[in-house]
């Protein structure tokens, strides 16, 4: 057993003895039928399975964790288990670090496309309030930081900013709007991704901008080079910027800028539109791309 493994094993984490569901259909087309399997453990080593739907190339865990387990484990295990496998420590103080850079960038990437100053910002998933906070001092806009966490949620308050303490899914915004909503490296973790999005479009003022991005499993593909590398029990789904694209257009909302981070993220500037069918026949192309990539990899293991 490695340094890493016996890290992870010492959390003591009984991954196989929490309560699961089986996801029945894809969260982004819809597709019952039955997805093809990818991976049967993660990159802790769980026993996790993995699926690819045919039709649009959505990854998901099935089955998963239920959301009350999910509530637990980001409560308790989510920080401790980065930690483990990264071998450093990763909590609420040192994640404000990384994410300066981050938000700094962001900030400097959105400005040209937004049609005004954002006078409010909305930061769904926003931990500790750094990305909110980098829109305040950018624009001078009032941040509102939405995440499940209090004791990051703290921080964020102690820095003056508006704190919601709950879900994505839970969220209930009672008819309000912001001019800017972020769902920054948070789309991966939902359980509920169109609902998600839908929502995220209902809360987006008009002539408002939201961002998302989306860690690319193609691209984590080719950095691990195997899937079991790149899943990951605390990341529900999987896509890739064209899966992404068909969620947005379902969703009613249009990409008008995207880049492609270091890291693996692809990042969009989305305004509200109405709700479109994709090119079901391009996402496809792109899913049985993404099926032979994995099969490939693997058989060159």
């Amino acid at each position: 057993m490695s340094e890493r493994q016996d890290r992870i094993a010492a959390l003591e984490y009984d991954y196989d003895g929490r309560y699961k569901e089986r996801v029945d259909a894809c969260n982004v087309c819809g597709a019952a039928g039955a997805p093809v399997e990818v991976a049967r453990r993660d990159r802790y080593e769980y026993a996790a399975t993995t699926v690819l739907c045919r039709r649009c190339g959505l990854g998901y865990l099935s089955p998963r964790l239920t959301a009350e387990e999910y509530g637990q484990f980001y409560a308790k295990v989510y920080r401790p288990l980065v930690s483990a496998y990264h071998g450093r420590r990763i909590d609420a103080e040192t994640v404000q670090v990384e994410q300066r850079e981050y938000a700094r960038a962001l900030a400097a990437f959105l400005e040209p496309w937004l049609e005004e100053r954002p006078r409010t910002v909305l930061d769904v998933g926003g931990s500790t309030g750094v990305v909110a906070g980098a829109f305040v001092e950018c624009f001078g806009a009032a941040a509102t930081v939405l995440d499940p966490a209090p004791d990051e949620l703290a921080v964020a308050e102690a820095a003056g900013m508006e704190t919601i303490a709950s879900g994505a899914e839970e969220f209930d915004p009672e008819g309000r709007t912001w001019d800017l909503v972020l769902l920054c490296q948070t789309i991966d973790h939902l359980l509920d991704l169109r609902g998600t999005l839908d929502a995220l479009r209902r809360v987006t003022a008009p002539g408002g901008r939201a961002f998302v991005d989306v860690l690319d499993i193609g691209f984590m593909l080719r950095r691990r080079g195997r899937i079991e590398g790149a899943v990951k029990i605390d990341h529900p789904y999987y896509l890739t910027a064209n899966t992404a694209r068909a969620c947005f257009s379902l969703a009613g909302l249009r990409s008008v800028a995207e880049r492609l981070s270091h890291d693996g993220h692809w990042g969009f500037v989305l305004e509200p539109a109405e709700p479109a069918e994709p090119d079901w026949r391009e996402v496809g192309g792109s899913a049985d791309e993404l099926l032979e990539a994995i099969w490939s990899r693997r058989a060159a293991a």
